[in-house]
C-alpha cells in the first residue's frame, strides 16, 4: 500500500518495497520474511527513512542475530527498528489510519493484521442541534462526537481457519486476504492443518459469515497452475459468492 507506506510481509524483498516505511510481518518463514535484511540495506544505501518492522516477539532476537551476522560480513551496521506485536496493540500510520494485529494459528508464532480507517463524526443525538447548542453541550463537558473505525483490509499470512474467530472485525473487513493453500481433494483438509494452513473446503462453508466486499485467496500451492486454480474456484465456489472470491494474481 504505497500511499500509506505500509506492506504486509516482504517475501524476498522486492524493489517496489524500497519506499515503504512500515512492514507488518505475519511470521518468520522465509517465503514471507527473507527480504528483511535486503530491504534494510537497500533503504539505508538509498538514504531512505529508517524502516520499522512489526513482528511476533519471538522473531526479534533471531532477526537481530541475522542482522548482526550481516554487519560482520559487510563491516557496516544498518539502522532499523523491530517492534514486537500483541493482540491489544494499535499502530498509528497517520491521523486517519491505523493497524491492529490479530492472532493466527500456524506452526510458528504468527499474527494477521487489519488496516482501519478512523474518522470523527458528530453523534446522532447531536445532529439537529445548532452551533450554539453544540458549543453549550461541549462546554458542559459532554462529548459531541464519536470515533468511527472501519476495517478496510485484513491480511492473514499463513494460518488455520480458526483465525476467523480471533477478532470480530475480521469478517467485516472490506477486503480480506485469506490464505488457501490447498484447493482440491488431492490434498486433504487434514494435510493443510498438519502444516498450519487452510483448505478451500474449510472456507466455503463459512462464506456466508463473511461480510467482506472481496475475499482474495492467497498462498495457493504451486501444484496448481493459474488456469487450474481458477477452474477449481469456478467449480467449487457457490454462485452467490463467485463475484466476491478471487485468486491473488501474483501467486
Amino acid at each position: 500500500m504505497p500511499t500509506l507506506s505500509l506492506a504486509f510481509d516482504v517475501a524476498q524483498g522486492f524493489p517496489y518495497l524500497f519506499n515503504i516505511n512500515h512492514f507488518f510481518m505475519t511470521h518468520g518463514h522465509l517465503d514471507h520474511a527473507a527480504g528483511i535484511p535486503y530491504l534494510i540495506s537497500q533503504k539505508s544505501m538509498s538514504a531512505h527513512k529508517q524502516p520499522t518492522f512489526y513482528m511476533p516477539h519471538s522473531m526479534i532476537e533471531p532477526m537481530k542475530q541475522i542482522m548482526s551476522g550481516w554487519a560482520q560480513i559487510e563491516k557496516y551496521e544498518y539502522p532499523y527498528q523491530f517492534v514486537g506485536v500483541k493482540e491489544t496493540d494499535t499502530f498509528e500510520i497517520n491521523r486517519n489510519y491505523f493497524v491492529r494485529p490479530f492472532k493466527t494459528v500456524h506452526r510458528v508464532d504468527s499474527f494477521g493484521y487489519t488496516l482501519f480507517h478512523t474518522k470523527t463524526k458528530l453523534k446522532p443525538a447531536m445532529a439537529l442541534l445548532s452551533q450554539n447548542e453544540l458549543r453549550e453541550v461541549r462546554e458542559s463537558g459532554q462529548e459531541i462526537t464519536q470515533q468511527l473505525e472501519t476495517p478496510l483490509v485484513s491480511f492473514t499470512g499463513d494460518t488455520q481457519i480458526e483465525f476467523l474467530d480471533a477478532a470480530p472485525w475480521i469478517k467485516k473487513s472490506k477486503i480480506l486476504f485469506l490464505e488457501s493453500t490447498y484447493l482440491d481433494q488431492d490434498k486433504s483438509i487434514q494435510s493443510a492443518r498438519d502444516w498450519g494452513h487452510t483448505h478451500l473446503d474449510e472456507i466455503i462453508p463459512r462464506l456466508d459469515e463473511l461480510e467482506c466486499e472481496k475475499i482474495v485467496l492467497i498462498h495457493s500451492s504451486a501444484r496448481y497452475s493459474l488456469e487450474h486454480a481458477l477452474d477449481l474456484l469456478i467449480k467449487k465456489i457457490p454462485p452467490q459468492h463467485q463475484n466476491k472470491v478471487i485468486l491473488f494474481p501474483g501467486r
